[in-house]
């Protein structure tokens, strides 16, 4: 049987179902959805555009821990510089920045850039050639 080839571009690894919230929710909100879904990273997005990220760990440590209400808008604790990579780059592009960056999610944006998607160590670990991306995961571990 013929060998399949490897998925390259970030589009064929990422999740597509990405839940994206707005910069006028709730941190209660947010962490809320966090533990109803399991995952613990948010784009946050203006209509179209991303304006940042939020994780549980901000939640925790920018609102939570300063004594903010659950009532705080989100947009307060989001991290603005977002990394983002496009839906159309190669594999490559996304473990150097992990590894470079030391970051384990970033958000795909299409070439307009809107967000669809987000990849992670995760997709990539188990989607990738373990070599591959066996060396960035280290990198990142480290």
């Amino acid at each position: 049987s013929p060998q399949r080839k490897p998925a390259t571009k970030i589009r064929d690894v990422m999740t597509k179902d990405v839940h994206l919230a707005r910069p006028g929710d709730t941190i209660q909100d947010v962490a809320g959805r966090m533990a109803r879904g399991g995952f613990g990273f948010v784009p946050v997005a203006d209509g179209d555009q991303l304006i940042g990220t939020i994780t549980d760990r901000d939640i925790v440590v920018r609102a939570l821990a300063t004594g903010a209400a659950s009532s705080a808008s989100v947009v307060e604790f989001i991290t603005r510089d977002a990394q983002t990579v496009l839906d159309t780059d190669d594999l490559k592009v996304v473990l150097d920045l992990m590894g470079a960056r030391q970051i384990r999610r970033a958000p795909v944006v299409d070439k307009h850039g809107r967000v669809v998607g987000v990849v992670s160590l995760g997709d990539l670990s188990t989607r990738v050639k373990e070599k591959y991306a066996g060396e960035t995961l280290e990198s990142i571990s480290r």
